[in-house]
């Protein structure tokens, strides 16, 4: 069974566990690069590590240091989930 895509609202949530609103994160931020939406190094490695919790698949530094916008990361997760799931 492949995993369900993990979308934009969800990586709005995990997005806030990690950081909290230090940004409004509900407009459209989908290619505004992660500096500029308040989040540095340390929340995307938080993020990374609620979504390895919640959905299985690791992210490794490297390749989350080329995310820089949650678009990207959206992409990577979602690589990542496909992968996992063999599909």
């Amino acid at each position: 069974m492949t995993e369900q895509e993990f979308t934009a609202a969800d990586l709005r949530r995990v997005l806030r566990q990690a950081a909290g609103d230090v940004t409004d994160l509900d407009g459209d931020i989908l290619d505004v690069d992660f500096g500029d939406l308040g989040y540095d190094s340390l929340a995307l490695m938080e993020t990374a590590s609620t979504v390895q919790r919640e959905r299985g698949v690791r992210l490794d530094e490297s390749a989350l240091t080329e995310a820089v916008t949650p678009r990207t990361l959206l992409e990577l997760i979602n690589r990542q989930i496909t992968a996992a799931s063999g599909a």
